[in-house]
């Protein structure tokens, strides 16, 4: 599967808001349009849908995600503490995974959001393993949760 194959992802997102999935779309063409090289990593699980881009097919190299919630997108690092953030815009206390909240795409910062991506990427080049599988622009879906948890 590749970028243009989205119709699990659609089915994935049905219980959303239409903005929401709208958000949550244009988000990952963001995404696609920057690493066209990198792979889309998703997972429809127990109380979000969540995909990510990672240079292999391990959540391990994911170097950012979208997240969907009830009435937002969380567009993240998961490697966010090793990234710099000099606005100081990236929420999250945890180790590691540093994110920003988007309601609607005007919420989106573009031309900051490519910084920290580049440095995001960098980090997960800089972190790979040796001897990993490495695949070029495709679309896998990780996980199904048989129960879910969704709004509405």
């Amino acid at each position: 599967m590749s970028k243009e194959t989205v119709n699990d992802l659609v089915k994935f997102m049905l219980p959303y808001p239409d903005n929401v999935k709208a958000s949550a779309l244009w988000l990952r063409e963001f995404v696609w349009d920057i690493y066209p090289e990198t792979n889309e990593l998703i997972y429809d699980n127990y109380n979000a849908v969540a995909f990510g881009w990672s240079l292999s097919d391990k959540l391990g190299d994911v170097f950012c995600s979208i997240a969907l919630a009830r009435d937002h997108v969380n567009f993240g690092f998961n490697r966010g503490v090793d990234i710099p953030d000099p606005a100081k815009i990236l929420l999250g206390n945890g180790n590691q995974y540093r994110y920003i909240r988007v309601r609607e795409k005007e919420d989106f910062p573009e031309e900051y959001m490519k910084e920290l991506l580049a440095s995001a990427y960098a980090n997960a080049i800089a972190r790979l393993k040796p001897g990993k599988n490495l695949f070029k622009g495709e679309t896998i879906v990780k996980s199904i949760s048989p129960v879910k948890r969704r709004p509405g």
